[in-house]
């Protein structure tokens, strides 16, 4: 599972859908509607906000808003909680997390999408997804690479 803090622009269509996936699934964990990745290191970011499914359902906003860019139709209905101001919600993540990720998601499109690995690359520093906002340290306590 792997829940980017980085803008989802940056993910080519097959990371979109993944994404998309994956965010539904933290999402059942965090509305204890599966048994299932309850552990993943991923969510314990959105575990440690005052209100984990709010937080989600920002993060599957946002995926979504990107889908409809990109023409794609992302089912909305999916998402448990509505979001009346995606802007207004903040988890904080760090610079070193966001590194390991850039250089991680670069690995991936060099291969399979060169375009968007050189447009990655070139953002320095990279644009977030709109609900993380950056702060300095090291990579993050729960990731694990």
């Amino acid at each position: 599972m792997r829940l980017w803090s980085l803008h989802p622009s940056y993910l080519d269509t097959k990371g979109l859908v993944a994404c998309w996936r994956e965010a539904l699934l933290a999402q059942k964990v965090l509305a204890g509607q599966t048994s299932g990745y309850r552990n993943h290191p991923q969510i314990e970011r959105f575990r440690a906000t005052e209100d984990p499914l709010t937080f989600i359902s920002h993060f599957l906003e946002h995926i979504a808003q990107e889908a409809d860019a990109r023409g794609y139709n992302f089912n909305r209905g999916l998402i448990l909680r509505a979001v009346a101001d995606p802007a207004v919600a903040h988890i904080f993540v760090t610079t070193g997390q966001l590194d390991y990720e850039k250089s991680h998601l670069l690995g991936k499109l060099e291969v399979r999408h060169p375009q968007r690995a050189t447009m990655l690359a070139d953002a320095i520093p990279p644009v977030l997804h709109p609900l993380f906002t950056a702060v300095p340290g090291e990579i993050e306590s729960w990731e694990r690479p």
